[in-house]
């Protein structure tokens, strides 16, 4: 067997790198990779300005660009739906182009490892003759799952949206599904941000389960300072923050504000999100109880730090929920969670301490787990919120998560190269 190699030459096609949500996860991969010696050529579908520029000079990393012909505002973009269908057209014809430059660049005397697609499963910029070294797949959601939680939740959905968008994003992501399906089938190792996932994959989808791994998200831990000794707010606050659509259990929280005011607990509830492009459920939000909730509309990335810092409880009510981002950075931030048992990230954590999982779609549960965690949190402060520190950085640490990834990606190479 030849030796495990240590050093890979990658080809990755991913969104553009940035410094939040799944832009932030692809930096840090990027960045992870490269320090480990890999050298990275990243296709991405957007300008080359765009790209940050300790990104844009970084050793080991190179970037070849395709702007997708799209605008904001012009006839195809003047509503949500249509913006995020013809966008979505825009970015795969992106894709396309750049197929064409890896195939060249892989044909050329200093040839790929591997391919290696973060973030979506559809492979329409991966070269169909690509087939001598293996494809890897790290996907942060698939089409099946949003498309179940799309049909179980239609009568909450035509509350919020017209029937011909609800029916236009249905058809999408039928058709978005079946594709998916035929294409993961095509790579050597899927990337599962946790394990929830990776069954809904294996089941959705086909995939063998000695093709997958298991890898959590990483998150930027320096972005997050946790502050022990900080006593519990009165009423004690508790954040809802995220996308407010689909799958996210927006109904939950209109439930959990009439548990809580129902039940006189000392807490206040304030959601923190807008809606999507192609499902917003902001409206649903009128039904909470006004005397222990609020909405302040989206928040910027940039706020997220500081929104965590007067932030006692996270609540985490997704139905569907491979990672949740805002989880790992509660945690890293020191701020416990309350979250479902589909939720990603909470896999790993010190449940009983840091962390309550609850059932999908059970208020009552999930106002249980609140009182409990705020009883345990105002008993001892620095130990839940330490124990929460901890759970962040065992499990989220960027230099963990790529040194695994690193791991997994030079012993499946080395494989390929044996069989061949």
């Amino acid at each position: 067997m030849d030796q495990t190699p240590d050093r890979l030459h990658i080809a990755w096609l991913g969104p553009m790198p940035g410094t939040a949500g799944v832009s932030g996860v692809a930096t840090l991969l990027l960045v992870g990779l490269a320090s480990l010696g890999h050298r990275v050529d990243c296709f991405i579908a957007g300008a080359q300005e765009d790209i940050p520029p300790d990104l844009r000079d970084s050793a080991g990393l190179e970037f070849i660009c395709s702007v997708p012909r799209w605008d904001w505002n012009r006839w195809y973009s003047r509503n949500d739906v249509s913006a995020f269908l013809t966008g979505l057209r825009a970015r795969r014809a992106s894709f396309r182009r750049l197929r064409a430059a890896m195939a060249t660049r892989h044909y050329s005397s200093d040839p790929y490892d591997c391919v290696y697609q973060f973030s979506n499963i559809e492979i329409v910029g991966v070269p169909g003759r690509l087939t001598s070294i293996p494809l890897i797949l790290h996907p942060e959601t698939h089409a099946a799952g949003e498309l179940r939680w799309l049909w179980t939740e239609r009568r909450i959905a035509r509350r919020c949206q017209s029937w011909h968008a609800w029916l236009s994003v249905f058809l999408m992501l039928t058709a978005r599904s079946a594709i998916q399906r035929r294409s993961i089938q095509r790579a050597a190792l899927v990337i599962c941000i946790s394990r929830v996932f990776r069954d809904h994959l294996i089941k959705d989808y086909g995939v063998a389960l000695a093709a997958t791994t298991v890898i959590p998200n990483p998150i930027d831990l320096g972005r997050f300072a946790h502050e022990p000794k900080r006593d519990v707010n009165d009423p004690a606050a508790l954040l809802v923050l995220g996308r407010l659509a689909v799958r996210k259990g927006v109904d939950q929280v209109v439930e959990l504000s009439r548990a809580l005011a129902a039940r006189g607990t000392r807490a206040h509830i304030t959601v923190s999100g807008g809606g999507g492009l192609w499902s917003d459920y902001t409206a649903l939000l009128d039904d909470m109880d006004p005397s222990v909730s609020s909405y302040n509309g989206a928040v910027a990335e940039s706020a997220v730090p500081e929104v965590l810092r007067e932030t006692d409880v996270l609540v985490q009510p997704s139905k569907y929920e491979p990672f949740a981002l805002t989880v790992a950075e509660a945690l890293a931030a020191g701020v416990p969670v309350v979250g479902t048992s589909e939720v990603g990230a909470m896999e790993g954590t010190s449940v009983g301490i840091a962390t309550e999982i609850v059932p999908v779609a059970d208020a009552g549960a999930l106002a249980n787990a609140v009182e409990t965690l705020l009883a345990r949190l105002r008993d001892d402060p620095d130990a839940v919120r330490l124990a929460a520190r901890r759970d962040a950085e065992r499990l989220f640490a960027a230099d963990i998560v790529c040194r695994r990834i690193s791991g997994a990606l030079c012993e499946l190479v080395a494989q390929s190269r044996d069989r061949r």
